[in-house]
């Protein structure tokens, strides 16, 4: 009989390895063997808990979305200033887990199953709505609703070209040059829009931070 409370345990194991062996290989090219053997748990016990790569792939996909909402909420938690959320958005993409190369290639590899699996577009357009969401949450007071339009859908595509620009792995970009990308980005979109002096994002010291 298994031990209690080892159900979560187990099926967290799987995730982290999902992740992991996924990332490793760069595609959905792997076996629910590969992936239980790399959580130290029989094949059989991973169809168990999911029923099948597909269940364990979604579930996968579900955590990093939920850990990346986290994130956001932990970080906006009380930050009321537009240009500080802006700041806090963007250093949430570029935190340094989701810098991780496997990481970086799994999210890559769940992009080209969401062309064949519409549960996982599905997933996929949740992470990009909330991401949009929250980027026009704090440029709306900054500037006109069409230009917070404009400037949130710039803002998203270049942080996931970004993730893209990291999988090459060609003169890959720090975490803090990228984020001192995006922001010199919105800001130089700001500054057109509103023929301002010269705006500037709140600078912080990155968790985690790899140069």
């Amino acid at each position: 009989m298994p031990k209690l409370g080892m159900e979560p345990l187990r099926r967290k194991a799987l995730v982290d390895a999902a992740l992991k062996t996924i990332g490793s290989h760069g595609s959905l090219d792997v076996t629910m063997s590969d992936i239980a053997r790399e959580a130290g748990v029989s094949a059989a016990l991973a169809h168990h808990y999911f029923g099948s790569k597909q269940q364990l792939v979604i579930a996968t996909i579900r955590s990093l979305l939920s850990e990346l909402r986290a994130n956001a909420v932990a970080a906006l938690k009380g930050v009321e200033a537009p240009h500080e959320r802006l700041s806090a958005i963007i250093r949430i993409s570029f935190g340094a887990e989701q810098f991780v190369p496997e990481t970086i290639a799994a999210w890559l590899a769940f992009y080209a199953e969401a062309q064949r699996s519409e549960e996982t577009r599905r997933l996929l357009v949740i992470y990009a709505s909330r991401l949009r969401s929250n980027l026009l949450h704090a440029l709306r007071p900054l500037t006109s609703p069409a230009q917070a339009e404009k400037i949130a859908e710039g803002t998203a595509a270049l942080i996931d070209g970004l993730y893209i620009r990291q999988s090459l792995k060609a003169a890959p970009l720090s975490i803090t040059a990228s984020v001192t990308l995006v922001e010199d980005y919105v800001m130089g979109q700001l500054n057109r829009a509103t023929n301002s002096l010269p705006l500037t994002l709140p600078l912080s010291p990155l968790n985690g931070e790899r140069e």
